[in-house]
């Protein structure tokens, strides 16, 4: 067997063995995932990015001391072992969405139609469509819009004016990154509802709907202002004919389809909205691939399991720092908190209390600032949701916790320059990440986080 297809192995077993777990509650299943989560780790040698391996030492280093400090660290480990596991397992699930939608004439003609779209209307298309995309491509819509974005935006199609065709870079590559920055908010099996649900196990998705949809509409709109007024306007080509933008709306309903699938396997099953999209992903992922395969006989659905079969190494093998980023952040952010002696907090208690619903503001702005140093978010995020419900300040409910560090997750996806995503972009463009996320998106953030403060500080909900 060769290291990749053992390493994809090793990962199917763990999602295996957690999914086993999730649905019935046997603990002997997931200590079966967690033994062999370690052994896929330990395949990893020289795949990890140093965020990955930053991540993985630490989580080593708060292990020793959780041995030595915590008064049940056997339970505390495996316990933290478990969500490292999950996120794990719900990274693979959501990227099966992938095989099918790379492969889909679908995806080629609405990226295509987006782009070609008059600069007046371009912003709006552009940034809801790859927050449509993220939702299913994740990271990979940056790869394949901005790519797509450099082959149309030619010095020819600007009319020999590098002014316009710098201009137009700058105005779409900002759609994208702040589309793209959305996903997690407007999506209900996205990573960010899947590590809040998961740490706040009293709160449910309709709960936090009406917080994070209203945030993204503000940062929608804020968006969309600044692009607006920024410019600049060249004048139209009244020649040009604006493609249409019926490939664009079947996929919405491509993707209704599947999150009506999430919510049905939930309800059906009485299952928590994050372990239903580890079950609707790859159900849905398969019964796209069928379609597309139904002229191969049988509704395309034998043919389909052999795509994924053969296409597994392919698709999973580039997820591992992914996975583990994800994993080590969830196992610190659980480890942390159990290690965390609330009564010790009381001194920061009296000084967070009389705020009461401005610590949200506080807890996203601490998400966006950590992100500027190279914390990443999903560090923040894990940690403080689960540590801000067990201080009890008044007015800071769990859903309002929960939302605002989601949003703040969004913003430090477009504003600061060591995330990954600016730094594909800053690839695509040749542009400093620094430039991408402080020049041209500074109007945006000055505008935007005053709107969100007013949101939290003064929700309606």
């Amino acid at each position: 067997m060769s290291p990749a297809r053992l390493r994809i192995s090793c990962l199917l077993l763990v999602t295996l063995a957690t999914l086993i777990h999730l649905m019935g509650g046997s603990v002997a299943w997931q200590a079966a995932g967690i033994v062999v989560l370690l052994l896929y780790l330990m395949t990893l040698k020289g795949q990890l990015t140093r965020m990955a391996k930053g991540l993985l030492c630490a989580a080593g280093v708060l292990t020793l001391f959780a041995l030595w400090r915590s008064p049940t660290p056997g339970q505390l480990l495996f316990e933290a072992s478990g969500r490292f596991a999950f996120f794990a397992t719900f990274i693979v699930a959501l990227s099966m969405l992938r095989l099918p939608a790379y492969r889909s004439r679908l995806v080629r003609h609405c990226g295509q139609s987006m782009l070609l779209q008059p600069p007046s209307r371009r912003y709006p298309i552009l940034s809801l469509g790859s927050a449509l995309f993220g939702i299913i491509l994740n990271i990979g819509v940056l790869n394949l819009f901005a790519a797509m974005i450099e082959k149309s935006n030619t010095l020819s199609a600007a009319q020999g004016r590098a002014w316009v065709r710098e201009a137009r870079q700058r105005r779409m590559m900002l759609a994208l990154l702040r589309g793209f920055s959305l996903a997690p908010l407007i999506s209900p099996m996205g990573i960010g509802v899947a590590v809040v649900l998961s740490s706040l196990p009293q709160v449910t998705w309709p709960q936090l709907a009406p917080y994070i949809l209203g945030a993204a509409a503000l940062i929608f709109m804020a968006g969309w202002a600044v692009d607006y007024f920024t410019g600049p306007h060249p004048p139209a080509n009244k020649t040009y004919v604006t493609p249409s933008l019926r490939p664009l709306a079947q996929f919405s309903v491509l993707l209704i389809g599947i999150v009506a699938l999430v919510f049905s396997i939930a309800w059906l099953l009485e299952l928590r909205l994050p372990i239903a999209a580890l079950l609707g992903a790859p159900t849905g992922a398969l019964l796209w691939l069928a379609w597309q395969r139904r002229r191969l006989g049988f509704g395309g659905l034998p043919a389909a399991i052999t795509a994924v079969h053969r296409q597994l190494p392919w698709l999973l093998s580039p997820s591992a720092n992914e996975i583990v980023v994800l994993g080590a952040a969830g196992y610190l952010g659980h480890v942390c908190v159990g290690l965390v002696d609330t009564q010790q907090l009381a001194p920061l208690l009296a000084v967070l209390d009389p705020l009461g619903t401005l610590n949200a503001v506080l807890a996203m702005l601490m998400v966006v600032g950590l992100a500027q140093i190279g914390v990443n978010p999903i560090v923040t995020v894990t940690l403080l949701v689960g540590l801000l419900p067990t201080l009890g300040i008044d007015g800071l409910t769990p859903e309002l916790i929960g939302a605002s560090l989601m949003v703040g997750w969004a913003l430090a996806l477009m504003s600061s320059p060591m995330t990954a995503s600016m730094l594909i972009l800053s690839r695509f463009t040749g542009v400093p990440a620094t430039r991408i996320g402080y020049r041209w998106n500074g109007r945006f953030l000055v505008a935007a986080i005053p709107l969100l403060a007013l949101w939290f500080g003064w929700s309606p909900f």
